[in-house]
């Protein structure tokens, strides 16, 4: 472990937001577009403010949630803030958010008819995870994946987790390779996330141009964000795009995090030169810049950061994506103000376990070191061994390759997950069974027992019992666990809702929660 004073870190975070806002407007210009750009600096005209970018604006939602619940933030929580103060309802920000309102809880409003779900709307909220917990990969990672299967899954989910993961650990290590050998290690090592992330690197080793990465990722991890106002008989097979394969829609989050770390490798640490690099990618532009902006600006903090770069914005931010007629979001004007929050946020975020806010010299932050910054392997106990000093918390590995189907909740005394059985939908004529696993509290486990019951509305007959009651021992990883099995061929609605509750003998309190289920077209 290794400590990071305040005033480092103070600079470290107004970095963040410095170099993400300097990308942001840098690379906006340029979004969508599938070509070779050639820029070096920035092509707007700033002389009244920089231009408003969703890259940065959405973190200030998730800010204020932050603000009121804490370390106990969720992705259901950050599912409320989205609907009640995220204005787009363009791809997957859009169909999250009808996933949410027709009452799907993340990680199914992540997945379902999301065709954009591995696009590029979550890994540029990964910063304010990083700033949070600087130094604390896990910690930021687990977060992301929060964050992320509010409306994404699979590799939108693991572009956010990486970045974030990669991000903490810049806190306390500037190390190009070993950063990237950190964020990698929180993600599948077979996704294509992490392929294209491994190519941004053999490109660079190999000595290729940047004309040659540009093509050699993309054909990896082909994604389409540069094609999509382009006619299919319109796309270039000549010039610079000649060779470029054509990808599946929405498939962008893994070609364009792969730019974000070539253009970093390409740079070779000049600030400009790496942003500029990152936008000649093409594609998705604002994020790759804004991004790499941010990691680099937490790496040299604010203070070393080009003036040059730094005074056409003159720390002003705006926002684009924000509903302000609701109240409720605060929202900074400058990268000082934001920095500001986030720093009076994170001693509560982290605990007094992590922050010594009375540390003397001032405010110290303990922080992972070297190997430690690496994701650990779960499995680190004999299952059902003595679960005392034993986190029963998912780590990030599981809960990286956890099915979207399976619907985490917690209460006081338990923990509890509804798995839909790799669907949403029921259809007549075909049984459907849910399965419902009740946990320990990570803080409050006793030996006790679980009444895990059913209840479902009129014309819905229950091939199972509607009721069970289970032991729940303290064991690590006891679990208590029911499959309820039902068939909805007298049942009317277009719609299926009904309710399982949990309740612990001896124990005042309970915990319901609504499962939703869609009729099969």
């Amino acid at each position: 472990m290794k400590t990071l004073d305040f005033e480092t870190y103070k600079d470290k975070v107004r970095g963040c937001w410095v170099g993400k806002n300097i990308g942001g407007v840098l690379g906006a210009p340029f979004e969508g577009l599938r070509q070779m750009n050639h820029v070096d600096f920035y092509t707007q005209d700033l002389t009244m403010g920089p231009p408003p970018n969703d890259d940065l604006d959405l973190q200030i939602v998730w800010l204020a949630a932050v603000e009121r619940y804490g370390r106990n933030v969720n992705a259901s929580v950050l599912g409320e803030y989205w609907l009640s103060f995220v204005i787009p309802n363009w791809v997957e920000y859009g169909t999250g958010k009808a996933n949410l309102r027709a009452g799907l809880q993340p990680p199914l409003s992540g997945l379902i008819d999301n065709t954009y779900k591995d696009s590029c709307g979550c890994f540029i909220r990964s910063e304010l995870w990083a700033c949070l917990a600087p130094g604390q990969p896990e910690i930021a990672a687990k977060y992301a994946y929060e964050d992320g299967i509010v409306d994404h899954e699979g590799e939108g989910v693991y572009g956010e987790m990486f970045c974030a993961a990669l991000q903490s650990a810049a806190f306390v290590e500037s190390d190009q390779r070993k950063l990237i050998e950190i964020g990698l290690s929180y993600i599948p090592e077979t996704s294509a996330m992490a392929r294209g992330i491994r190519k941004a690197c053999e490109c660079y080793d190999g000595g290729l141009s940047v004309p040659e990465a540009r093509e050699q990722i993309h054909n990896e991890v082909p994604g389409t964000f540069g094609v999509q106002s382009t006619r299919l008989s319109e796309i270039s097979r000549e010039g610079e795009n000649a060779g470029l394969a054509v990808g599946a829609p929405g498939f962008d989050a893994a070609e364009n995090v792969a730019f974000t770390m070539a253009g970093w490798l390409y740079g070779e640490g000049d600030f400009g030169r790496s942003l500029c690099i990152a936008v000649s990618f093409g594609e998705d532009t604002d994020c790759t810049a804004a991004t790499l902006g941010a990691l680099m600006g937490i790496i040299a903090g604010e203070t070393g950061l080009p003036e040059r770069w730094k005074a056409p914005l003159d720390d002003k931010i705006a926002t684009l994506c924000i509903d302000k007629t609701s109240r409720g979001i605060w929202v900074p004007e400058t990268a000082s103000e934001l920095t500001e929050r986030v720093i009076r946020t994170m001693p509560a975020f982290l605990g007094q376990e992590l922050v010594d806010i009375f540390a003397e010299g001032g405010m110290t932050i303990l922080c992972r070191d070297g190997d430690e910054l690496l994701c650990r392997d779960a499995g680190d106990y004999l299952p059902h061994i003595n679960g005392n000093g034993k986190s029963e918390e998912l780590s990030v590995r599981e809960l990286a390759v956890l099915s979207p189907y399976i619907v985490r909740y917690s209460f006081p005394a338990f923990r509890m997950s509804v798995d839909y059985d790799g669907s949403v939908c029921y259809r007549y004529g075909e049984p459907r069974k849910v399965r419902v696993t009740v946990r320990n509290s990570a803080s409050m486990r006793q030996q006790q027992w679980a009444k895990i019951t059913c209840y479902m509305p009129a014309g819905v007959e229950m091939l199972s019992g509607k009721s069970v009651e289970l032991p729940l021992n303290n064991l690590y990883q006891s679990k208590a666990e029911a499959e309820f099995e039902f068939l909805t061929d007298q049942y009317q609605g277009a719609r299926l809702e009904f309710v399982i509750d949990v309740s612990i003998e001896g124990r005042h309190s309970s915990g319901a929660v609504k499962v939703t289920m869609m009729r099969e077209r």
